[in-house]
């Protein structure tokens, strides 16, 4: 690269040499699993169950919803691998160098609010187990702060840690789902009369009343690294590689964990006469050391992996890209702890309908429209064409109007206020069950029109 603006510029942001891109196929698809196999992603299978679903039903919803967000993942993911650069830095083209941290800190602060669930659920889950293990032992508060410790060391260690863990949990944890599976189901006498129960839904338009928003929510529960995923696929070998990977690892991974959510959600129904979609509740039910030490050391591997590689990985690099002189990877990752424990996920949590129809639609509303700006601008206006060298200075092609390209704000301000509406004006709220979808249209039609007419 030519001479930098070393306001916009870091080592951590800098482009990915080609001799530093050594993820393959497998790298994308153990991330997937990795990512995938968490509690997170089985309580959104359970929570379908709870609120009135078949199992096919449940099973359908995800499906369906992970491959629509495979879409704008694997748009978005081709400027990652084609130019080596990081979520942050690929939208300074379509925002500017400096509005780029208006959606950089909005996917940030989204991040920093998973980072604190899935820390909240790794502490639940270790207090728990050691509960069984040695009652009255324990502090969940304790267990908490523990866990939040063990994600930041990983943090320090940085990038190669990250896919070290990938590579060698993966395998793991699809054995451990298994096992489980197999063991609670026998508890309950065999899959087949865990997957007898029927749908709760009596019409059509009962059951479209829970689909629509239940869709938004699934494709909500990967909007986030939808907008990230340059973050990884930079270390692509090959666009081969990321696109077959992540094509194989993310709906295949999310389809089979959450089939394992809904079973054994169905059979806690069979077991104890009442559906617990929380499994750290549901492991609690189950007074044996062996089956808590084994669930205990799946949990920690899944939440541990999932946590750093979707929660911080970009908002490390999104609170960089605001000072990068002062912000390395390593302090925007702490960043992110911090801000994630002061969000109160203990809060976040409160049952299925919040979990779903609150917190994963509602922040989608946020991210479509950020989705929709940034693939209209890199595949409709630039034709996957960007100067990176402009991307790292103030005065360069992507400067616009004092490095804030305004046409990209309105339209992600448009977006949202349309996606959100729903809130406030009842007679709307059916825009709010789309969120996602309608922000993305709205934001980039609209940032279509703005940039073809400036």
């Amino acid at each position: 690269m030519e001479v930098v603006d070393r306001s916009l510029y870091n080592e951590d942001l800098a482009p990915i040499p080609l001799a530093r891109r050594t993820w393959g196929l497998y790298n994308y698809v153990s991330l997937w699993v990795a990512m995938s196999v968490c509690i997170p992603t089985y309580m959104l299978a359970s929570g379908l169950i709870a609120g009135g679903m078949a199992w096919w039903q449940a099973i359908g919803t995800i499906l369906l919803g992970n491959l629509i967000v495979l879409v704008p993942m694997l748009l978005n993911a081709h400027a990652g691998t084609k130019y080596g650069i990081p979520f942050p830095v690929f939208v300074r083209a379509s925002f500017g160098v400096r509005g780029a941290n208006v959606p950089a800190v909005l996917r940030a602060l989204v991040a920093c609010g998973w980072f604190g669930i899935q820390t909240w659920i790794g502490g639940q889950a270790i207090f728990a187990m050691l509960s069984i293990l040695w009652p009255g032992k324990a502090s969940v508060w304790v267990c908490f702060g523990v866990f939040w410790l063990l994600n930041i060391l990983v943090i320090w260690r940085g990038i190669g840690t990250i896919k070290f863990l990938e590579g060698i949990a993966a395998p793991f944890m699809l054995c451990v789902g298994l096992l489980l599976l197999w063991w609670v189901t026998s508890q309950a006498g065999g899959l087949g009369p865990v997957l007898s129960t029927p749908s709760k839904f009596k019409t059509t338009g009962e059951f479209m009343k829970f689909f629509i928003p239940s869709l938004t929510g699934m494709v909500g529960f990967w909007a986030t690294v939808a907008l990230n995923i340059p973050d990884f696929t930079r270390y692509a070998k090959s666009q081969k590689d990321q696109v077959l990977g992540q094509a194989i690892g993310l709906p295949a991974a999310m389809t089979l964990y959450s089939f394992i959510g809904v079973a054994v959600t169905s059979a806690s129904v069979v077991i104890f006469g009442q559906a617990i979609w929380n499994p750290v509740v549901l492991l609690g039910r189950f007074h044996r050391p062996v089956v808590a030490f084994i669930a205990l050391i799946a949990l920690l591997i899944a939440t541990l992996n999932t946590n750093v590689a979707a929660n911080v990985v970009s908002p490390s690099n999104d609170f960089s890209n605001l000072n990068p002189r002062r912000i390395s990877f390593r302090t925007g990752g702490i960043i992110t702890g911090v801000i994630g424990v002061a969000m109160m996920p203990w809060k976040l949590l409160s049952n299925f309908s919040d979990y779903i129809f609150g917190w994963l639609v509602g922040y989608s509303g946020l991210l479509g429209p950020i989705a929709g700006i940034m693939i209209a601008d890199y595949f409709l206006l630039r034709k996957c064409e960007l100067d990176v060298n402009a991307l790292y200075h103030a005065d360069g092609k992507y400067s616009y109007t004092r490095g804030v390209n305004w046409n990209a704000i309105v339209a992600l301000a448009a977006g949202i206020a349309v996606a959100l509406i729903g809130l406030v004006v009842p007679p709307l709220r059916w825009l709010y069950d789309y969120a996602w979808f309608v922000g993305f249209f709205v934001a980039g039609s609209l940032y279509l029109l703005l940039m073809r007419t400036r």
